[in-house]
């Protein structure tokens, strides 16, 4: 359901809530200032470009998401992306993707596929989250101790760079940055300023030393970008080409996947804390709007904002009006306050990023994962990890979802298992039959095989092994599938290979138990009719007594 609308059906737009979702949304967006300009410099772009993002996405998502509590804008985790796309592609080339994403998303919410991006392994996700921590914590390191290098190329090559290039640190720079960091950390500590915003004091502080001083060589918004302008963003559209959207459409699904997995982390974050249920499709559909409606206002790819939405929760925020609130703030301080940005340093948005890298980087998780979780999940964290940094975030996941679902099938196939059935335990379950014909025992000429887990295509083996095992004896198989919740084609065409065989041979295959899923796919595989039965899913007893009649007829 629409955020919006479901938070108008439970009652939390009545006038009595808005007081406590305007408090939360303002101290969001002041909250989005820092984090919105930084993200967007780290990803390449003017730093008013964020505030846009923020503003345009944010609304968007608290109005048409599925969360009534989640606020979008910029995030740490597009860093990676982003700043390649713009490397590569020019920050309009970014803009296009971004709106392609927005399409991907949308039918993506529309296909009610939000379900599935939760089946993401938790080590993949930690993988990729610490990589990104990673790489954002390094990617600051010019803009911290005032570097005078070139940082391009891979990650190895830009670290050795930013090695290489330690003995040219301006100290300027990295005191002002140290203080930065230093404010954001434990800024909460000093009297007055609990509440207050760690990067917000740190922003404003380090704003105020460098306009009163104006320390040579420390780099601002404005010596850099120059001045943020005091406008409203305008809407402008993009020149989509059928060239440049074959040109961007893996940097658009890049878009569209990160976005997709962090928008739904982020929602359940913010469900557990606020006891709320988010619409997993109506969320995918909400950020698929607002990533095609940013760049055409001059914003960049947005998700759902961990933590700026814990924020929002913490303060009171539960319901859209602290989403659209938080939007109008942001709007109200690039009107009043824009022209002051232009001397915040970039070592204070840096250290900024140090911080956001480090909670990114989820580092206690990921030591605890290497330390306790079972070897193949380590084998894919670490293995997601270094392909995150080294290779590509998009190479990264995806091997890291194909090794976790081959892990997965691996073990699926390992408890999948074929048991044959005899002694004391068959013939006493079968024991009213065998009375029936004066029988003790089964005779020589049946054997009984119970399968055991679904039979798809990464356990056929188990059929080799029982046709193996039977080898030149009986002249009936008789195989029980009641402990066989699916069967996919590969298991029946297994299956058809083992009646052939048997039939090539003189011998007879029957099928018992099967469930109403299975029968409805033998019929249309036409086994049945090649098995001479219509009732797979008889009980075991009930086709044994068939046998067992014409066994005595034909003696």
């Amino acid at each position: 359901m629409i955020a919006l609308w479901e938070a108008k059906r439970a009652g939390l737009l009545a006038s009595r809530n808005w007081y406590t979702n305007i408090v939360a949304g303002v101290i969001v967006g002041v909250v989005a200032l820092p984090l919105a300009m930084a993200f967007a410099i780290a990803s390449g772009v003017k730093p008013e470009q964020g505030l846009y993002t923020a503003i345009i996405a944010g609304l968007a998502v608290s109005v048409l998401g599925g969360s009534r509590v989640q606020i979008a804008g910029p995030t740490g985790a597009f860093i990676v992306i982003l700043s390649g796309i713009v490397a590569q592609h020019g920050v309009q080339g970014l803009q296009i993707a971004t709106l392609m994403a927005g399409i991907i998303l949308l039918l993506f919410g529309i296909s009610r596929l939000g379900g599935v991006i939760k089946f993401i392994p938790r080590p993949v996700i930690i993988g990729f989250t610490s990589g990104i921590g990673v790489i954002i914590w390094v990617g600051q390191w010019k803009d911290f101790f005032g570097l005078d290098v070139d940082s391009s190329g891979h990650f190895h090559q830009k670290l050795w760079a930013l090695i290489q290039a330690f003995p040219t640190l301006h100290v300027a720079t990295t005191l002002m940055a140290v203080f930065s960091l230093l404010l954001v950390l434990y800024s909460a500590r000093l009297p007055g300023m609990k509440r207050v915003p760690g990067p917000l004091v740190a922003l404003v502080a380090a704003t105020v030393l460098q306009s009163m001083f104006g320390f040579d060589g420390v780099a601002t918004i404005g010596s850099t970008f120059g001045e943020i302008p005091r406008q409203l963003p305008k809407f402008e559209w993009l020149p989509v080409t059928l060239d440049r959207v074959v040109e961007l459409i893996g940097p658009a699904f890049a878009i569209a996947m990160l976005g997709a997995i962090e928008s739904l982390l982020s929602a359940v974050v913010a469900d557990g804390m606020a006891g709320t249920r988010h619409n997993s499709n109506q969320e995918l559909v909400g950020q698929g709007i607002a990533n095609m409606a940013a760049p055409l206002f001059g914003g960049i790819a947005a998700t759902g904002a961990i933590a700026r939405t814990a924020t929002n929760i913490r303060n009171g925020g539960n319901s859209p009006i602290a989403g659209i609130a938080h939007c109008v703030t942001l709007v109200l301080i690039i009107l009043a306050l824009a022209p002051y940005a232009a001397n915040v340093p970039l070592a204070a948005l840096a250290a900024i990023l140090f911080v956001v890298a480090w909670n990114m980087s989820e580092a206690k998780h990921f030591i605890r994962m290497v330390k306790s979780a079972p070897r193949a999940d380590v084998v894919i964290l670490l293995v997601t990890f270094c392909l995150t940094v080294f290779a590509d975030l998009v190479v990264a996941v995806n091997i890291g979802v194909v090794l976790a679902m081959l892990h997965f099938m691996r073990r699926m196939a390992g408890s999948v298992a074929a048991h044959r059935q005899n002694g004391d335990s068959l013939e006493q379950e079968l024991a009213p039959v065998l009375q029936e014909f004066g029988l003790s025992r089964l005779p020589d000429e049946i054997i009984v095989y119970r399968m055991d887990g679904p039979l798809f295509y990464a356990a056929i083996e188990v059929f080799e092994r029982v046709l193996t095992d039977v080898g030149e004896k009986p002249a009936v198989l008789v195989i029980r599938l009641g402990q066989v919740p699916f069967i996919d084609a590969t298991g029946l065409r297994a299956l058809e290979d083992l009646v052939d065989a048997r039939r090539a041979k003189g011998g007879k295959v029957v099928l018992t138990e099967a469930n109403d899923r299975i029968r409805s796919k033998l019929h249309r595989m036409g086994l049945t009719r090649k098995l001479g039965s219509r009732n797979p899913g008889a009980p075991l007893a009930q086709a044994l007594r068939k046998l067992l009649a014409l066994t005595v007829r034909d003696a």
